[in-house]
């Protein structure tokens, strides 16, 4: 007999999916899959996805699955093993959201618009949430307000939150209700305790960030989904130490830096890369603060690695 189901999580081989009926069928894939887009990727099935699939046995729950129902979007990054292969993180996501940390560990504003680019390639609103916002210092809090500034102007919701105080959630709470959230960041900048926030009673394991080494250590293993109380549901993904990117075009990357995308039609040149060319708008609205140095900053260094990578 086929049915349906949604992939909620992987273990490289076997794939926990839920049915309609909410009862969970452990699954492995026949064959070769066939996936509409055509993607090349280290895994051809991602939690999130929705799949066809043949009961193997109703008594102890398995199942093969037959087929991928094609996606709304997906995001992707490096594979771990192959860097130039793509790893699809998870698929049908409605909201992608990175937490950050201004230390311990520190997330640097090249990995935050690695994420968010990444994000808008694949047509995936994003978020930035900053944790551990209770801890941060007076020396850091110039750095938190730079933030606010710099990713609001941008477009990107902010939201500096404390993952042990439950008022402090309330406004992530309600963004993320009804949806399917993507939660991405470092190891140790407390995903793990936010989701558990979230989530009563899941008991994500959390792990403290090394002393030595100032980096977190890795808490999940494999990207898993989790239904929400109210509605919607949270995928937790690994920690990741860097967002690479794969199979973006060095003339297409601006269009990813949605407050370039703004003003990039009143440059002089429809090939203008933004860097030295006359007439650039984007290079102006810098000059006129209407684009963070920051921002433009990253984009020039990014658009360097694409060049050198040759991807």
């Amino acid at each position: 007999m086929a049915m349906q189901g949604v992939i909620y999580k992987s273990t490289g081989s076997w794939y926990s999916v839920q049915d309609p009926e909410g009862v969970f069928w452990n699954a492995r894939i026949k064959g070769k899959l066939k996936i509409d887009e055509g993607i090349s990727s280290t895994n051809p099935v991602a939690v999130g996805d929705t799949v066809f699939m043949d009961i193997e046995d109703d008594a102890i729950k398995t199942a093969m699955i037959t087929g991928v129902v094609q996606r709304n979007n997906y995001m992707v990054r490096v594979s771990p093993h192959n860097k130039n292969q793509k790893h699809i993180i998870a698929a049908n996501i409605d909201l992608a959201l990175l937490v950050a940390s201004i230390a311990d560990p520190r997330t640097s504003t090249g990995f935050i618009d690695r994420f968010l680019i990444t994000a808008e390639a694949y047509h995936i609103p994003a978020i930035l949430v900053v944790n551990k916002s209770d801890l941060i210092k007076e020396k850091h809090r110039p750095v938190l307000e730079r933030w606010r500034e710099i990713y609001t102007a941008a477009g990107y919701g902010f939201y500096p939150v404390s993952a042990n105080d439950p008022e402090s959630l309330t406004d992530l709470a309600t963004l993320i209700k009804g949806r399917t959230t993507l939660f991405s960041g470092h190891s140790g900048v407390g995903k793990s305790t936010l989701i558990n926030q979230f989530i009563p009673g899941i008991g994500i394991r959390t792990n403290v960030v090394s002393g030595w080494s100032g980096k977190g250590q890795h808490t999940t293993t494999f990207a898993e989904m989790f239904n929400l109380p109210g509605g919607g549901a949270i995928i937790d993904t690994p920690g990741v130490k860097e967002f690479g990117l794969i199979d973006f075009k060095k003339e297409e990357l601006s269009q990813y830096f949605p407050e370039m995308k703004l003003v990039m039609g009143n440059c002089k040149f429809n090939n203008c890369s933004h860097l030295n060319e006359p007439g650039c708008a984007v290079m102006q609205a810098v000059r006129d603060g209407k684009i963070s140095e920051e921002r433009y900053l990253s984009y020039a260094a990014i658009l360097e690695s694409i060049e050198e990578k040759k991807w």
